[in-house]
């Protein structure tokens, strides 16, 4: 952790041309349990296919999805201490690859940390909030990535996960501001939209 302003964030593959996984049906299944927690079976695995361009190079933080973050299995290890204090890494089967070569890091942790009288209200079907603003003192900086009860199909990241991503993967790696104790820095105008 360092002494940079607290900041939160949503995380995808850079628009630059790489190619990206998009979940099968599993999707389905993984938002149910975002959205109903023990109520419904959790996920063990997923199945993804790539999207994008043949010729281009595959992407290391694969989907642009904000509640399935997938990475590649070497990355994932390298950060798998701090990955698991916030969930799993299951396995993502993708035709022609191994079964450790890319991993959904399953997000367990949900933390009630949303300032829910200064932030948008929640859209009805799933919670985003155009704007979201944190109670600094509730913010999990252990964690480096968690979810908010009230829009609970998207993983939020810590900025020192973030710092710590982008250093391992640059360019491309996109990171929109969701949250700032900084005033002086402007959110993403649409840090959900694509």
């Amino acid at each position: 952790m360092n002494s940079k302003p607290l900041a939160v964030y949503r995380l995808m593959p850079s628009m630059r041309d790489l190619r990206t996984l998009r979940l099968d049906d599993s999707l389905i299944d993984l938002k149910r349990w975002q959205f109903q927690g023990d109520r419904v079976p959790r996920p063990t695995g997923f199945a993804a296919e790539w999207t994008g361009d043949p010729k281009a190079r595959r992407a290391e933080f694969a989907s642009d999805y904000p509640g399935a973050p997938i990475l590649g299995g070497r990355l994932a290890d390298r950060l798998r201490d701090d990955l698991e204090k916030s969930g799993s890494l299951l396995p993502v089967r993708v035709e022609g690859s191994s079964a450790d070569e890319y991993l959904l890091h399953l997000v367990d942790q949900v933390v009630d940390c949303v300032d829910t009288r200064t932030s948008s209200q929640p859209k009805k079907a799933t919670g985003e909030m155009q704007k979201t603003i944190f109670r600094a003192e509730a913010l999990p900086l252990a964690l480096p990535s968690f979810r908010v009860p009230q829009f609970p199909v998207a993983v939020q990241w810590n900025g020192w996960a973030v710092d710590r991503l982008a250093e391992l993967l640059g360019d491309d790696l996109e990171a929109r501001l969701v949250w700032s104790e900084d005033p002086s820095v402007r959110p993403h105008p649409n840090p959900w939209g694509f």
